[in-house]
């Protein structure tokens, strides 16, 4: 008996991506098909909800975040001070991991913390997935009239993603390599996380604004390693308009849908499905390398890996500006203290961070000095640090080298 295939099952066989590996190029006949899904228009960079019912979800949804992480979360937090106290230690205190998750574990009130948390988290992921599933024709035929136009080149390499990055990280379905709308997903679940305000890149606008030029001025070829849904690669686009400028990512549906959206805003910007730790690129191609957010989701061999490679694909005198939630984790001021192993416990455990306690023991600042790098920034909380590779000016941004 014949084998019935339906446009859906064969998408989800070979993962979302092409069905062969190799750059789509603008220009070709497929751009024609181009079909731009936008029924309630768009509000800036950011394409609404497709329906009014979504996007009052979405308001909900946010709203309930944004009490979660304030009063829950700060409730939560004097919860496990008490406790901490009935065990005659203070929040400040150095003590175990494991002796602190034992004495708050089972507490209600921070139990319904990490319960609300996670059951929101659950009820936004599927509401969005319900959306995008639920019309998959329309919007699979979008992704793929996209992947051929341009601006800008798209490379996909179907089949590379190694286990590791197959986890659900934030829950998210299929995590960023198995649902064909990893891109949709993330983009709109993501501008939830930063309790709506990111709608138009703020953030990344932000960072690619931070990022420190070479000294000798020069910015010709920009990589921005584990793009995800492509922000800071079109914002970097856009303070150098005249570089030629990659994002990277190991998930095919983000890289994907990363080039729907700059293709959308008109961008010419770059898109390779690659891992951080082997880009592929030749040695001193770039005259910047950039991430953002990318270590905490990855394995400590993967990170240290990652490191090398920045250093590899630089050119000397270029910059490395990872950006991540601490920049060095062995060296914050409150490592290993009670209240920060409860706040890494509920991330770890609640938040599906699954390389969480692997990043808050990676000893990122030895790594850099190892492979090269000359650190020119203290590192610090929520910024990114900037390195020069070597054959470069010692401390060309005039601040004092850790």
């Amino acid at each position: 008996m014949s084998k019935v295939f339906s446009r859906r099952s064969i998408m989800n066989a070979i993962g979302g991506t092409a069905a062969a590996a190799g750059f789509f190029r603008p220009g070709t006949a497929v751009a024609k098909l181009k079909k731009d899904i936008e029924p309630r228009g768009s509000n800036g960079t950011l394409e609404r909800l497709p329906t009014l019912d979504l996007d009052s979800y979405d308001d909900f949804s946010t709203a309930t975040r944004i009490w979660i992480n304030g009063d829950l979360t700060r409730a939560s937090e004097q919860r496990a001070a008490e406790i901490l106290k009935s065990h005659g230690v203070k929040p400040t205190d150095k003590v175990s991991f494991e002796d602190t998750v034992r004495w708050v574990a089972d507490d209600p009130i921070i139990a319904l913390r990490s319960a609300s948390w996670q059951r929101l988290q659950w009820h936004m992921w599927q509401e969005l997935r319900r959306e995008f599933h639920g019309n998959f024709d329309a919007y699979m035929s979008e992704l793929e009239a996209a992947d051929a136009s341009g601006p800008g080149v798209l490379e996909l390499n179907p089949g590379i993603e190694p286990e590791y990055t197959k986890h659900e990280i934030h829950m998210q379905p299929g995590g960023y390599t198995g649902d064909p709308f990893a891109g949709h997903l993330y983009h709109y679940g993501t501008n939830n996380f930063y309790n709506g305000t990111n709608h138009q890149d703020q953030r990344h606008t932000a960072l690619a604004g931070a990022v420190p030029v070479p000294a000798d001025g020069k910015v010709r070829r920009i990589l921005d390693m584990g793009c995800s849904c492509g922000q800071q690669v079109t914002a970097l686009k856009q303070r150098f308009p005249d570089a030629e400028v990659w994002g990277i990512d190991i998930g095919a549906p983000m890289v994907r849908y990363a080039h729907m959206r700059a293709v959308d805003l008109g961008i010419d910007v770059n898109f390779r499905h690659a891992l951080a730790e082997q880009t592929g690129f030749p040695d001193g191609h770039f005259d910047m390398v950039t991430s953002y957010i990318l270590h905490h989701e990855v394995t400590a061999a993967a990170s240290l890996q990652i490191v090398k490679e920045a250093h590899r694909i630089l050119r000397p005198g270029g910059v490395f500006y990872p950006v991540d939630i601490y920049p060095s984790p062995t060296n914050r001021s409150d490592h290993g203290t009670a209240i920060r192993h409860v706040r890494d416990w509920m991330t770890h455990r609640w938040n599906h961070e699954r390389w969480w306690n692997d990043y808050l023991t990676t000893d990122y600042i030895g790594e850099i000095a190892r492979v090269g790098f000359t650190l020119q920034d203290a590192a610090r909380e929520g910024v990114g640090y900037p390195m020069v590779a070597p054959g470069g000016p010692r401390n060309p941004l005039g601040i004092k080298p850790v």
